[in-house]
């Protein structure tokens, strides 16, 4: 799979690439492209972004700046899904990252502060995406949940075990994953669920579907 990010940032994302599960799957199973848009700006002095129109506080991306950036990657043809991230679109969820999971290139859009010129989201993106109904400084943000939650389908990322239990995921019905106990078996008098210890391995899977189904119903 192939993920491109365009941001004004690329640096931001030094940390996301050096852990798990992004670094295992880094040259593999994922390529990742980081580009600035100030490598490709029309615009004299690496100028990405202006005053939106009609008034108001704050910068905006300039579609000509995010155009120009495109079509130095990809030319005129850009046959792939492009995300922008961005408030108005499309929660995130589990059933979304799969779906993303599955293309073969990707291409993410951040921008910073007030966000793109419209005319990005309504011609230029082919998705929109938001990671929840709350304002973050920049797409940057966006760009990693999404790279990370991505990056953790992709093969050998995990441990094939790893995922076969946790939230979300098949084996529990879509639902949350059951509550983790570990040493010791009791701390100030907090203990851990007899089942868990009683080494019967039958009653403990019934034991995490019940307590997967009560934490998904709340």
């Amino acid at each position: 799979m192939q993920i491109d990010v365009f941001t004004l940032i690329p640096h931001a994302f030094s940390w996301l690439t050096e852990h798990r599960p992004l670094a295992t799957v880094l040259g593999k199973e994922l390529e990742l492209r980081l580009w600035s848009y100030r490598d490709f700006t029309p615009l004299s002095g690496g100028q990405v972004d202006d005053e939106p129109y009609g008034g108001g506080a704050g910068m905006v991306l300039r579609v000509d700046v995010v155009c120009a950036a495109l079509e130095a990657v990809y030319g005129e043809t850009r046959d792939r899904r492009i995300v922008a991230l961005t408030p108005q679109g499309r929660q995130l969820d589990q059933a979304l990252v799969e779906e993303l999971a599955d293309e073969e290139s990707l291409t993410l859009l951040s921008a910073r502060f007030e966000g793109f010129d419209e005319r990005v989201v309504e011609h230029v993106a082919t998705d929109t995406v938001s990671i929840g109904p709350y304002v973050l400084s920049g797409g940057e943000l966006p760009a990693m949940v999404l790279l990370d939650a991505v990056a953790r389908r992709l093969p050998g990322a995990l441990r094939e075990e790893s995922g076969a239990m946790e939230s979300f995921s098949p084996a529990l019905d879509g639902g949350l994953e059951y509550p983790h106990y570990t040493r010791p078996p009791e701390y100030r008098g907090w203990t851990v669920p007899d089942v868990l210890l009683s080494g019967n391995h039958g009653r403990i899977d019934v034991w995490r579907r019940e307590q997967s189904r009560v934490r998904s119903a709340l």
